[in-house]
């Protein structure tokens, strides 16, 4: 339900936001409407349970481990009533990671994460409608006239992206799909608050980029964007270890006998990934972060064509505001 509000919430201020430029209008001579296509490519990088720097985990780039950044690519769709506002619809693919193995243990709080030795990687596919707002058109002379002009801009949406947990195992390399495994007890009746989490989840895309005009038509761009999501499982990591027992009480449930006994081995891969590491795999004791949600962010270097406008700048005067 909450998942749901927030998503109404969302396009609600979409909408709001793109009634903006019917109020503002006059304060400018503007053109008209015109739409743009375009494509990003660009790093990805995870931000959740695992991996992170010295000491006590944080949250957002503090935890950052830049050697695990992988590529995104994406397609973008954009309109713009007026040259301050638009709404963008974009799909992004691409890949994340993170890995307790790339801690550099010194001695501090760190040394419990790179102990735990958990790893993971995941595909991501994600859709979102987005806001972007250019404030600095309203010091432009002529802002129906793009050519060699820099703009920065804010972005905020509200998507829905698909993921899938996978580790590998470091005792025989084998890729294993973390979902099926309900490593946390999802699902089982000694955990009822512990429910299998879903593959496909709402995201709240916020960013900040700059827009230069290579010409009236063509531009070039870069954008960082921060997805903030509502699920902790996008590592397959977030509470406390269970009853390595209790997965063999699944048998015909969830798991067959040989699933079952890999749930055990990857539920904790403590001690090399032989587990039974000193204060870790028993019951009760902190697997993850429970408090702090995962998120996972792009840079793009965006790629845009205007396409629709109608307009003709054959005789338009190009004006010096803000051009480089």
């Amino acid at each position: 339900m909450k998942k749901s509000l927030l998503i109404l919430w969302g396009t609600c201020a979409v909408m709001l936001l793109l009634a903006l430029p019917s109020q503002l209008s006059a304060q400018y001579d503007d053109d008209g409407p015109y739409a743009e296509l375009g494509v990003t490519i660009g790093p990805s990088n995870f931000l959740g349970d695992l991996g992170g720097g010295p000491g006590k985990g944080q949250t957002f780039l503090k935890d950052n481990n830049f050697q695990l950044t992988k590529l995104s690519v994406g397609a973008h769709f954009s309109y713009y009533p007026k040259e301050y506002i638009g709404a963008r619809l974009a799909l992004n693919i691409g890949r994340i990671e993170g890995d307790d193995n790339v801690i550099n243990p010194k001695g501090g709080l760190e040394e419990a994460r790179y102990n735990r030795n958990f790893n993971f990687h995941s595909s991501f596919f994600e859709a979102f409608v987005g806001v972007e707002f250019f404030p600095t058109v309203f010091l432009e002379d002529d802002p129906s006239d793009h050519y060699h002009k820099l703009r920065p801009y804010a972005m905020v949406g509200v998507g829905v992206f698909h993921f899938n947990p996978k580790a590998v195992d470091p005792l025989t390399g084998q890729t294993v799909e973390l979902r099926p495994l309900r490593l946390e007890g999802q699902g089982f009746t000694e955990y009822p608050d512990r429910k299998q989490f879903s593959l496909w989840q709402p995201n709240i895309p916020m960013g900040v980029g700059v827009k230069y005009f290579l010409s009236d038509n063509f531009s070039l761009g870069l954008e960082v964007v921060l997805r903030k999501t509502f699920t902790d499982y996008i590592d397959g990591v977030s509470t406390t270890y269970i009853d390595k027992a209790l997965f063999n009480n699944y048998i015909g449930t969830y798991y067959t006998p040989q699933q079952a006994a890999l749930a055990a081995h990857m539920s904790d891969l403590s001690n090399g990934g032989l587990g039974g590491y000193p204060g870790y795999g028993e019951a009760g004791q902190k697997r993850g972060d429970a408090t702090q949600k995962d998120s996972y962010y792009t840079f793009g270097i965006k790629l845009g064509f205007r396409i629709n406008s109608g307009r003709d700048y054959s005789s338009s005067t190009r004006c010096p505001v803000l051009r480089f």
